[in-house]
């Protein structure tokens, strides 16, 4: 279980319409979104190509939201303050990149500079190396599925990694974030709550909910979840 921490829902602004993000990410405001969840993908680190700090600029300026920003990227250390000064938030940095850059340095880097800092762990990372870093972050964010592209199913062998981090969290005393991103709806988003994640990051089942309305699906989302 969570510890029956506050349950956020952070709509992936990634599955919005690309021509309207300033327009989507209000939507996402006046809809009860608490976070608003930027992917940043560099074609290198993962297979795709998404925006950068111009973005995270611009949807600074649209919304008062936090924006929690996802660095899915090889050398993060070197933009870390770019998307910082941008407007980023919360900054989120991936363990697997550790071969090119220093870790808990990009972190300090990022708290440093007082923002939220995080991790990322892709599908096949075991939660062992998640452990050096949880005394270090604020966040902790668990891919549901293969990064890269929206849309993808749900993988639920994600549900123990979920468990053994909060264990973990727990046993440490720590008031940590787990959150969630791939395939998270009404019915995975309370499997991972149930789990141990209280952060809950969406797309396509927000912005494309069958009422075709953002608030309606957020609030779904958000209901499916209050008694986990």
């Amino acid at each position: 279980m969570n510890g029956k921490r506050k349950i956020i829902i952070a709509p992936s602004i990634l599955a919005g319409d690309f021509g309207n993000f300033a327009r989507d990410a209000k939507r996402v405001e006046q809809g009860g979104g608490d976070w608003l969840h930027c992917d940043v993908m560099d074609g290198h680190f993962v297979p795709n190509i998404t925006f950068g700090p111009d973005t995270i600029r611009a949807l600074r300026e649209a919304t008062k939201l936090p924006l929690d920003v996802h660095l899915m990227i090889e050398l993060p250390h070197l933009c870390v303050e770019r998307f910082i000064d941008a407007g980023a938030d919360h900054v989120l940095v991936h363990v697997e990149a550790e071969a090119r850059h220093d870790v808990a340095r990009t972190l300090e880097l990022i708290k440093d500079r007082g923002k939220r800092a995080g991790i990322v762990l892709k599908p096949p990372t075991g939660p062992k190396n998640a452990l050096p870093f949880l005394g270090d972050i604020d966040e902790l964010l668990v891919m549901t599925v293969n990064p890269g592209f929206g849309g993808q199913p749900f993988l639920p062998e994600m549900l123990d990694k979920i468990r053994v981090l909060r264990a973990e969290a727990n046993r440490r005393g720590l008031q940590l974030d787990i959150a969630v991103d791939g395939g998270i709806n009404a019915v995975t988003g309370r499997q991972c709550v149930e789990a141990g994640a209280n952060v809950l990051v969406a797309g396509a089942s927000l912005f494309r909910h069958k009422t075709l309305e953002l608030p309606e699906a957020i609030q779904e989302l958000r209901n499916s979840c209050l008694s986990a």
